[in-house]
């Protein structure tokens, strides 16, 4: 029997559904277990939600046109409050408003860096997210398993230079891939993550 090849996830599809899949691991988080050590050196599940729902909520600012400059240290810190839960749902309802907000894709965000495409700008940021949920997953005890179409999607935007990224000084250098592995564990690999152990981040 001949199946068809699923179809990739837009850019805007994908970005909804790494936010959707860290969003429910986050609701998951038992109370007891924001002090829980992740696979990201140094951090707790309470800074490792905080990294990711910092990051959304530096999205809709930068697709507005405000330089990184403009930003400053206003995004420092903790923005979790007393309802972890509730403070990443704010979050990534208002990126998901400026992604779709009509031709959000098509223009240039100015980072730290320098400008860029904000389509580039997104994408990294749903690859961020999707690794990230294998991280809160892994330390707290739930589901590993991440979408098989989340991972094609960040394996292709890690196509190209995933070698590059411990240079970022974000990541640990990939891990040697084993043959055969499937597709979570070289996505794991190249970021430097390993099911054993890891201490990337």
């Amino acid at each position: 029997m001949v199946t068809q090849r699923q179809k990739p996830l837009s850019l805007s599809c994908a970005y909804d559904a790494a936010l959707d899949h860290f969003g429910r691991l986050v609701r998951g988080v038992e109370p007891d277990r924001w002090g829980e050590p992740t696979p990201c050196r140094l951090w707790t599940v309470r800074d490792l939600v905080n990294h990711v729902t910092v990051e959304h909520l530096w999205l809709p600012v930068l697709l507005a046109g405000t330089p990184a400059t403009g930003v400053g240290d206003s995004l420092d810190g903790d923005h979790l409050g007393t309802d972890p839960v509730l403070a990443f749902k704010r979050a990534a309802a208002g990126a998901q408003d400026a992604v779709h907000e009509l031709h959000a894709l098509d223009g240039t965000v100015r980072l730290w860096s320098g400008p860029a495409p904000a389509r580039h700008l997104v994408s990294q940021l749903t690859m961020d997210t999707v690794v990230h949920s294998w991280d809160l997953a892994r330390a707290t005890g739930a589901d590993e398993r991440l979408p098989a179409p989340l991972i094609a999607f960040a394996l292709q935007e890690l196509f190209g230079y995933a070698d590059r990224l411990a240079g970022s000084g974000l990541f640990d250098p990939p891990l040697p891939v084993p043959e055969g592995a499937d597709p979570q564990t070289r996505l794991l690999a190249l970021t430097g993550r390993a099911r054993v152990s890891s201490s990337s981040r």
